[in-house]
């Protein structure tokens, strides 16, 4: 039987109740525990980071990743407070895993926009949060998902600064050779939809260069639906699709390539005890 971990989601988000008949319960339902039995559903700000674990509770095989996203920090009036916050829902070690709390994220740096409605872009404030997250993820010895986009360089610099830390960066879009020098150092490196994607190659050849033993799969849902749903609602029934695209990259089968991500998932977030 064939056991796919979904290592990235946002199962909260507005997509599902809009585009899905019976909204996200409804999808939930008809894909866990088979083919679907792990999923992370992973926070972007402090209220979307409660939601996740308030679903991660009504499901078995569901996690929860909390965190302040690159996009949303840009919202944020009170810094400290916000930071405040998210560290009173990390609570402590027995309160993490009562929650299914299992990672810090998502965080990192985002430059595709110049603007969120009417603010600009602000590199030095996103660069405080992951900073300052990344402090958080130390002293609370938990892994991150680390959000890349047309970031690279910087995010790059950013974990150098701390060693301590590591975890997962998510739909990865950067090179080979970061990939590898990632990897190198304790670094996951986890794929959505776009690694199906027609003009993807530049992402398929940095999955070829990820150890099988440091390779997550994901959907980012309800985004990055894969070819051929590329544009449809997203979630992680289609993530046969991306196993697909990853066996033929390794000369598999779909069933070995979803033993090793789920494996590989299971590791990082160490969710073997946590149901």
């Amino acid at each position: 039987m064939i056991r796919i971990f979904d290592s990235h989601a946002h199962y909260f988000d507005g997509r599902f109740e809009k585009e899905a008949e019976g909204g996200s319960d409804a999808i939930l339902r008809s894909i866990m525990p088979t083919p679907v039995s792990r999923i992370l559903n992973v926070g972007t700000n402090n209220a979307t980071s409660r939601l996740a674990v308030a679903q991660a509770a009504n499901y078995e095989g569901m996690y929860a990743a909390v965190g302040i996203h690159p996009e949303d920090c840009h919202y944020v009036k009170d810094t400290d407070a916000a930071l405040c916050e998210l560290e009173t829902l990390l609570g402590d070690e027995k309160t993490r895993r009562q929650n299914k709390i299992v990672a810090l994220g998502e965080i990192g740096l985002d430059y595709h926009w110049e603007f969120y409605g009417d603010i600009p872009m602000d590199k030095e404030k996103e660069a405080y949060f992951f900073d300052a997250q990344m402090e958080l993820a130390k002293r609370h010895a938990l892994p991150v998902i680390i959000h890349d986009r047309e970031a690279h360089g910087d995010c790059f610099e950013t974990v150098l600064r701390h060693p301590h830390v590591t975890g997962v960066f998510h739909s990865y879009s950067g090179s080979a050779e970061m990939a590898r020098e990632l990897c190198r150092r304790g670094w996951y490196i986890s794929f959505s939809g776009s690694l199906t994607f027609k003009n993807a190659e530049r992402v398929r050849e940095a999955a070829r260069a990820v150890p099988r033993d440091r390779l997550l799969i994901e959907t980012d849902a309800p985004y990055l639906a894969p070819h051929p749903m590329r544009g449809r609602l997203n979630h992680s029934g289609l993530l046969e699709y991306t196993l697909k695209v990853l066996a033929e990259l390794w000369e598999c089968s779909t069933a070995e390539a979803a033993a090793v991500t789920f494996e590989n998932a299971q590791r990082l977030f160490n969710t073997s005890e946590i149901v």
